[in-house]
């Protein structure tokens, strides 16, 4: 069994909170006690947290959030990374100074946070052993995306005889959906901008302009058909994909509900999918484009790059004191 560190006297830490719920407006950095870690928790003195839609989605009201079991005064964001600093009673397999990552739901944007050393997202947060070669802004993009991608390729299981298309491909699932359907062994077709056409192909997807005449595109792409399909976005490649005669049962989203269609949930990701994943990415078989950074103190303008939903990749704060922006 793993000594449980000495804990540290609180001191001072930095945490981006929410007084009141709505935009990115409402982000503040407060001064607050550093946590502790109790029996089987770790303390993570955080370096990086990569920004999703969902964490500006559950803050965004307070009837939202509700469903979330948020309350107020709210933390923010759930992707982190960063280095144990202290251990609780009864921890195995962790110690002080282990370079990790996981999630802890809507607190993770934080100098220090506690999470449980064998818990969930959503109770408690996680962590997982950083694999050398992955630094920890990349690591902090990986949890909540990966996941998400990991569970929606999972209901429609692609492989190499399918033809699969992916909506909303370049944002920070869609990459990861990207990579992972191309070694399954998929042809891959992504909706985007004309932008974002060059970073669907680095990834190996072929691009498709989204919007009206969606499916008629698609029939001059794939003659051969579409045999799957992804939509990250919101419905308009469920209502193309079945259009083309895909189907329900090879259909998923993860933004929306549907009508006959099973939706995707990252919690429903199989064991092991996101040690899979890290261990991708850092034998370099997976990459993770990132489309920016942030110092912490410049929050609101992260959130607000993020949530216009126009940027190709993920969107980190660093929590290192350094200006990470590029």
């Amino acid at each position: 069994m793993e000594q449980p560190s000495t804990p540290s006297p609180a001191t001072a830490s930095r945490a981006v909170r929410l007084e009141s719920f709505g935009g990115p407006e409402r982000l503040t950095l407060r001064e607050v006690p550093a946590p502790q870690a109790g029996p089987g928790q770790l303390r993570v003195r955080v370096t990086a947290a990569g920004l999703n839609p969902m964490d500006w989605f559950m803050t965004s009201d307070a009837d939202t959030a509700a469903r979330f079991g948020l309350s107020l005064p709210c933390g923010f964001g759930t992707d982190y990374a960063g280095v144990v600093d202290q251990v609780g009673e009864g921890v195995r397999g962790f110690a002080v100074g282990d370079r990790v990552f996981g999630g802890a739901m809507s607190r993770a944007i934080a100098d220090h946070i506690v999470v449980d050393a064998a818990g969930a997202i959503a109770v408690g947060g996680d962590a997982h052993r950083t694999p050398d070669g992955v630094d920890d802004r990349t690591a902090a993009t990986l949890t909540i995306a990966g996941c998400t991608a990991a569970a929606a390729l999972a209901v429609v299981e692609p492989g190499p005889d399918d033809t699969l298309l992916v909506g909303g491909a370049g944002g920070g699932v869609g990459v990861f959906a990207v990579q992972l359907a191309r070694r399954a062994g998929a042809r891959v077709i992504g909706t985007g901008s004309a932008a974002s056409a060059d970073a669907l192909r680095g990834l190996g997807a072929e691009p498709v302009a989204y919007g009206e005449g969606l499916a008629d595109r698609l029939r001059a792409m794939a003659p051969g058909g579409i045999t799957a399909a992804v939509d990250l976005y919101g419905t308009e490649v469920v209502q193309a994909a079945r259009e083309l005669g895909v189907p329900d049962a090879r259909i998923t989203t993860i933004a929306a509900q549907v009508d006959g269609i099973t939706p995707a949930n990252g919690a429903d990701a199989a064991p092991g999918a996101l040690e899979e994943i890290a261990r991708l990415v850092a034998t370099g078989e997976l990459r993770v484009p990132l489309a920016a950074a942030f110092p912490v103190e410049q929050i609101r303008a992260a959130v607000e790059l993020q949530a216009a939903r126009h940027v190709h990749g993920k969107v980190v704060i660093d929590l290192t004191g350094q200006d990470a922006r590029p």
